[in-house]
């Protein structure tokens, strides 16, 4: 399975993973977990905005990544072998309102206050 691999690669030393069942199946005593999460909305401007910005043509329309988004997020959310859910010991953060940039910033306070080092 996909999740011994990365069991394996992250034992190697200070690691950053990204997935969603990363916190919940692959690693979860982790020392520091994240459940990041923004409106399906802002998730499909967000998606729209970079398929337009790589160019390639075809790009689907707002309503049709909104529904793509929707539907993942619902097979996600309720399949059977590890769905999608936020671990109880996972910080929340809504992204919605934010630029990477404070993303980044609030994940490394975080890390820092939970990890006690700032």
């Amino acid at each position: 399975m996909l999740f011994r691999s990365q069991r394996r690669l992250g034992c190697q030393g200070r690691t950053i993973l990204e997935g969603r069942d990363i916190g919940t199946v692959v690693f979860p005593d982790a020392d520091v977990k994240f459940f990041l999460t923004a409106s399906a909305e802002v998730r499909a401007r967000r998606r729209l905005a970079e398929l337009e910005r790589e160019g390639g043509g075809n790009v689907p329309s707002f309503e049709e990544i909104h529904a793509q988004i929707q539907s993942r997020d619902a097979a996600d959310s309720g399949r059977e072998v590890a769905p999608l859910r936020q671990a109880p010991d996972a910080i929340l953060i809504d992204t919605s309102r934010l630029s990477l940039d404070e993303v980044v910033e609030l994940l490394v306070k975080k890390v820092h206050e939970r990890l006690g080092s700032g």
